[in-house]
């Protein structure tokens, strides 16, 4: 079994973890239950900000942020993802389990890697305007890829719906020069342009800004990314959907905990329940969101 430790450590008023498999590190926040980073031997794989601010009650830019119960400002969210809060106004953005303190409840290391498990409980959290109960199980297992799994147990007397996303900063040589294989067909939204119904021809290069929501996704994604002779493979399970950002040079210069150039270097491609894709649970019921993630 390769080397393996576990170490917990502060940054300024976050309390984090750094865990080492091998050549990979990952770091990953009591916020949020938030991966900072992931790093496979010497270049990262997670992008995060050089910019980043690790403040309570502020999510961090980068990593991967878990969004959820609406993915994006929620009036952009069907019907019935609305209907769940009381007051549309007062949603923040891609929901409030981003920069709230998730429970830890085990750091495990086994033959096949390490394994972390925290939990967000509405019972303990409970939520202005959002009068459901639910509870949220983030497991980590970390050994020569990054296994992701998100449980959301409707624990509530009627039906939950709700959306969400593993929103998933990539670190890519420059956005000009990649692209993403597996989408070819793929019907999407474009949120640039009315949310305009349309279908990916061939591989998706970038050129501009970006902002789309796919629909009907494959279930194994690629970034090809020939400057650093790498491709970063993302599988996912229990998604139909998946979108794809980047803000280009605009955008870029209004975004907090961002450098202006910073547009370059990355790339989000999230794993998502969103749009027709979300997720309504009758009482009693469970959904997993899964995601795998390596590079070769």
């Amino acid at each position: 079994m390769p080397h393996s430790s576990v170490e917990q450590i502060q940054l300024d008023e976050l309390l984090c973890w750094r865990v080492r498999y091998g050549s990979n590190t990952l770091l990953i926040s009591q916020q949020g239950a938030q991966v900072l980073s992931y790093i496979e031997g010497e270049r990262p794989l997670i992008w995060l900000s050089d910019l980043a601010s690790f403040k309570r009650g502020q999510p961090v830019r980068g990593g991967i942020p878990i969004c959820w119960p609406w993915f994006a400002n929620l009036g952009q969210n069907p019907p019935s993802v609305q209907a769940m809060h009381l007051q549309l106004d007062s949603a923040p953005a891609h929901g409030f389990v981003r920069g709230v303190d998730w429970q830890l409840q085990g750091i495990q290391t086994k033959d096949d890697g390490i394994h972390l498990d925290f939990t967000f409980d509405i019972r303990l959290n409970p939520q202005p305007d959002w009068p459901h109960d639910a509870l949220l199980q983030l497991h980590l297992h970390l050994n020569e890829r990054l296994h992701i799994a998100l449980t959301t147990c409707n624990r509530g007397d009627t039906n939950l719906t709700y959306s969400q996303a593993l929103h998933s900063y990539f670190a890519v040589s420059d956005i000009r020069n990649v692209q993403i294989d597996g989408l070819q067909g793929s019907p999407y939204l474009d949120c640039l342009d009315g949310w305009k119904r349309q279908v990916q021809d061939g591989l998706q290069h970038f050129s501009g800004e970006t902002d789309r929501v796919y629909l009907e996704t494959a279930d194994r994604l690629t970034i090809v990314d020939e400057a650093w002779q790498r491709r970063i493979h993302l599988h996912s399970s229990g998604s139909r959907s998946a979108v794809v950002w980047n803000p280009w040079i605009s955008k870029s210069q209004r975004l907090s905990q961002f450098a202006h150039e910073a547009w370059q270097n990355m790339l989000c491609i999230e794993h998502a329940n969103a749009a027709d894709d979300c997720k309504t649970l009758s009482s009693g019921e469970q959904h997993i969101l899964k995601a795998c993630i390596w590079s070769e």
